[in-house]
């Protein structure tokens, strides 16, 4: 049976409260995914529907999932920093991720995020690079706005980014995703009448997230 449960890491804003997904206790942990929500200001928060569809599609691989509460959501301490403060908090997350799970981040390290989320995930794996540690298999960004909240000045994306978009989404129009996957020589995968939050769509979803973590898992770590 999966099974949830809490925990804290610490950001440059204080307290980051997490949610960790685990996969079936009958089968072994491969590796850890960290799942970033949508927008603070307009509800996200961890337990959007999306999010937890990708992580239901994270755990059924055998894959853990961390997600975190953006700071100033739930018990998250700090408040809204436009991106910036959220991506260096989860900079601190993953570090802290690796030191208290050791043996789960020596395996699979995976990273997905949905919308207001993408530009935290896009932009972490920026900080990753450069800073020489570890960086994720593999990126899954939903409902792509990474530029609406891009701080860093030249961002590369690896050729794994899987991009998913709902078609007819009154959000994030699809021509946004269109011009960041043209601008990073990427695919886009989009979903008929399916819109921001892919209502009616969360099956369809959750089995392309799916097939993409299991994808993602054949990747040179």
């Amino acid at each position: 049976m999966e099974r949830m449960q809490t925990i804290q890491f610490e950001g440059k804003a204080g307290r980051i409260d997490c949610a960790l997904d685990w996969p079936d206790e009958t089968q072994p942990v491969k590796g850890w995914v960290l799942l970033l929500h949508p927008h603070p200001l307009h509800g996200g928060a961890r337990n959007n529907k999306v999010i937890t569809t990708m992580s239901r599609a994270a755990t059924q691989q055998g894959l853990m999932v961390v997600r975190p509460d953006f700071r100033g959501v739930g018990l998250s301490e700090g408040s809204f920093d436009n991106g910036h403060g959220e991506t260096w908090d989860m900079f601190e997350l993953v570090q802290q991720f690796q030191d208290q799970f050791a043996d789960i981040a020596q395996g699979h390290f995976l990273l997905g995020g949905f919308s207001f989320g993408t530009s935290v995930a896009a932009q972490l794996y920026q900080l990753l690079t450069q800073s020489g540690l570890r960086t994720p298999q593999h990126l899954v960004l939903a409902g792509c706005a990474v530029e609406r909240f891009r701080f860093v000045e030249q961002l590369q994306v690896p050729a794994q980014t899987y991009l998913i978009h709902g078609a007819d989404d009154d959000v994030v129009p699809v021509v946004e995703g269109m011009d960041f996957a043209q601008t990073h020589d990427l695919a886009l995968t989009l979903i008929p009448q399916a819109g921001h939050f892919f209502h009616g769509k969360l099956i369809v979803l959750r089995e392309l997230v799916a097939a993409q973590w299991q994808w993602g898992m054949q990747q040179p770590a």
